[in-house]
C-alpha cells in the first residue's frame, strides 16, 4: 500500500502534477472514511451527513 502511494508521489513530483496532489489526498481521506465506517459504531451519525 505505502509502495503504490510513494510511487503515485514520484509521479507526481516527477511531471510536475503537483495540482492532482489534493485530489489524491481527497481520495485517500475518502477510502479511509469508508474503511473505518464498515467497522465503527458511527455509521448512523456519518450517514446523517451525507
Amino acid at each position: 500500500m505505502f509502495e503504490l502511494i510513494r510511487d503515485l508521489w514520484l509521479f507526481l513530483r516527477y511531471y510536475k502534477k503537483y495540482w492532482l496532489a489534493p485530489i489524491v489526498f481527497v481520495l485517500i481521506l475518502i477510502g479511509a472514511l469508508a474503511v473505518f465506517v464498515q467497522t465503527s459504531a458511527l455509521v448512523p451519525f456519518i450517514y446523517a451527513l451525507f
